[in-house]
């Protein structure tokens, strides 16, 4: 596999040039890059720019507003509804997290749940916005039925990702995000463009058998929720998916379950729809609103330094902090640059003639 690496400003540069070529102002051309750039610095490819072609095809097909006019619908002292009026999620989930923190800034803690969006790129991005506030961060989305639940053959839920986000002292803030599924969907694209077989348990085939094939999506198989099967906790990870799915959009109004049309162009969305858009979760809580700010944190680096020091079954190996792996990926980064395989530089090259804008 070749690799080819990049400055992280040259792929904003080139990442806004995109979001700008779509019609999206300045501001939220540059928002958007920093999202998926956010990704690509924290070694989470999946979401990075390698997404760029999906969001420009479903802007072709009329399905992404570039322009969109974000306004809150609903709302009490703590609480709102966002509409995200067709608009990138990238762009849209920011603004929900800044209605949450501002919220939580007066009262405590401030909760939105967002309809009539799109793909919001990495939780990780929003509920970081709530760390830099000294605050918890929460940030949730339901996504394109991929997941079929414990005992089924149906896909009716997404990956369903969820994020926390915890300030601490003086290390990384603490980062839980993860799919409810057993693996998330950007990994098995990985898979597919790298030639290579996935775990077993990740997916099912359109009989309900396991198979180790990353493109069996596309022959009518599935995802699995996290645990991959009922001895191994499947239905817990159903249940967390599912309460993703109903605090995203059965709470905000948005498609949920099978309705929830897909991130791929080529699918149209369910033409009956329950809801509007895409729909997200998120939530800030002040730290100082339970306890002193310097406490908690201080306590969480005597977690962190307890649970680091851990014995472990293999001496080569350490228990990992959630959110340490994306922290050093990040700092690895930012110094050394970002490496994109061939097939990603390839068809980014590609997307920029169509729109004709500078290269990579």
């Amino acid at each position: 596999m070749t690799f080819h690496t990049f400055t992280e400003q040259k792929l904003r540069a080139f990442t806004e040039r995109i979001f700008l070529k779509m019609g999206c102002n300045r501001t939220d051309a540059e928002l958007a890059a920093d999202v998926l750039l956010k990704s690509d610095l924290r070694g989470i490819d999946s979401h990075g720019v390698a997404r760029l072609s999906g969001y420009v095809r479903l802007w072709e097909k009329k399905r992404i507003n570039a322009q969109p006019n974000i306004r809150i619908v609903h709302e009490t002292a703590t609480t709102a509804t966002v509409d995200g009026d067709g608009g990138l999620g990238l762009v849209v989930a920011p603004f929900a997290m800044k209605v949450a923190i501002e919220k939580a800034e007066k009262y405590g803690s401030g909760w939105v749940s967002v309809k009539n969006s799109n793909h919001f790129g990495i939780a990780g991005y929003h509920a970081l916005m709530a760390v830099e506030k000294e605050m918890i961060g929460i940030s949730m989305t339901n996504a394109s039925p991929l997941v079929a639940p414990t005992y089924s053959n149906e896909r009716l839920l997404g990956t369903n990702p969820m994020c926390y986000a915890f300030p601490a002292g003086k290390y990384p803030p603490l980062i839980v995000d993860m799919a409810t599924a057993a693996a998330a969907n950007g990994k098995l694209e990985i898979a597919q463009r790298s030639g290579q077989p996935i775990p077993e348990g990740w997916v099912q085939d359109k009989d309900g058998k396991p198979s180790i094939d990353p493109h069996q999506l596309k022959d009518g198989g599935s995802l699995l929720p996290l645990g991959s099967d009922k001895d191994h906790g499947s239905h817990k990870g159903y249940g967390l998916g599912a309460t993703v799915d109903i605090l995203s959009a059965v709470l905000s109004g948005a498609n949920y379950g099978p309705w929830v049309p897909p991130f791929v162009a080529f699918l149209e969305p369910p033409s009956d729809p329950v809801g509007e858009g895409i729909g997200h979760f998120l939530g800030a809580m002040r730290v100082d609103g339970f306890r002193p700010a310097a406490d908690f944190k201080s306590h969480l680096d005597n977690w962190i330094e307890r649970f680091k020091g851990s014995g472990t079954i293999d001496p080569t190996k350490k228990v990992v902090i959630p959110g340490e792996p994306e922290y050093a990926a990040e700092q690895e980064r930012t110094q050394h640059g970002i490496p994109l395989i061939d097939a990603v530089v390839k068809d980014l090259n590609t997307l920029a003639e169509k729109l004709q804008v500078e290269k990579l």
